[in-house]
């Protein structure tokens, strides 16, 4: 009869422990669709989260798109996770979909995205928004965005066509990141003059020896464009995936970590993949809070599992 006791007692305690992330996950969490709009920052952190989830034994698909069809893809529910949601920036795209998807919180809540020159061009009188039509010839009346459609292309096309900062008359030239910059590379190589969308995380901050322009609030946010970048998922996904979902709320970055990888890309000519194993090898301390009770996808500890596909 004791035996008895204690064998029910036991399945009873048993009964009200929560049940393993793993056990309540559906079958399509296996593979975690993510997106990348083309720029270096989303392409790491991208490449760290796949390297985690490979180690916890799922399997990552990252597909290049647009912002605008990336919260496309969330509302159909192609995508499952966006890393690349840049606020306020990109406002006036995703309040499109607000009853579509779900903001689980901010992974990077340091970063910067506003206009930049170069330091000489500063130190000739460039320092605001309001001091660019002063020299608009020196700029030969253009301004060097990043891909078509992006947000903050948007944002400096109604700038331009508001006639805010007398700018009427000044052109946007739309390319890629890497078309971009390769620009700004031949401007400073000539100390030629050259404003440009800039922003941080990136090696360009490293690269270039940069000042970002004051003035910009209504464009780009206060304090030079100081942004929030949340992580973005599918209706539906904390229910179906609630293992991976825990990871990606936990997911947080940092701005060295960041350029710390962009740099290993740009510069080193890494991939991003190998970038974000070097950098998290360097940090596993950064592992603890992101696998905080997660397991690997057939129940087993995380961190201990992950630190060691990392060889940690």
């Amino acid at each position: 009869m004791i035996k008895r006791l204690t064998t029910l007692m036991l399945l009873a305690s048993a009964s009200l422990l929560p049940q393993s992330s793993f056990a309540a996950d559906d079958a399509r969490c296996a593979t975690v669709n993510q997106s990348d709009p083309g720029w270096t920052d989303i392409a790491a952190t991208n490449a760290v989260s796949g390297v985690v989830l490979n180690a916890l034994g799922y399997q990552q698909k990252v597909q290049n798109l647009s912002v605008a069809l990336a919260f496309q893809g969330l509302k159909t529910g192609q995508l499952d996770v966006f890393l690349g949601n840049w606020m306020p920036a990109q406002a006036p795209v995703i309040a499109k979909f607000t009853d579509d998807i779900s903001v689980i919180g901010a992974n990077l809540p340091a970063a910067k995205f506003t206009l930049a020159v170069p330091d000489y061009v500063a130190k000739a009188g460039v320092k605001d928004f309001a001091d660019l039509e002063k020299y608009a010839d020196k700029f030969d009346h253009k301004i060097y965005g990043i891909a078509p459609g992006a947000p903050a292309n948007q944002n400096i096309k109604k700038m331009i066509d508001q006639h805010d900062f007398g700018l009427q008359n000044w052109n946007l030239v739309e390319s890629s990141e890497s078309g971009m910059l390769a620009q700004v590379t031949r401007a400073v190589d000539r100390k030629q003059w050259i404003v440009f969308l800039g922003w941080e995380p990136h090696a360009m901050n490293t690269r270039f020896k940069l000042t970002y322009l004051s003035g910009g609030d209504k464009w780009f946010g206060a304090n030079y464009g100081s942004a929030t970048v949340n992580t973005v998922t599918r209706k539906g996904f904390a229910g179906q995936c609630p293992n991976l979902n825990r990871f990606f709320t936990q997911l947080k970055f940092n701005v060295p970590l960041e350029n710390a990888i962009i740099t290993r890309v740009l510069d080193d000519k890494q991939s991003p993949e190998d970038a974000a194993r070097a950098e998290l090898a360097k940090h596993p301390e950064l592992l603890t809070g992101w696998l905080n009770g997660v397991t690997t996808r057939d129940g087993q500890p995380a961190e201990s599992t992950v630190k060691k596909a990392l060889g940690i």
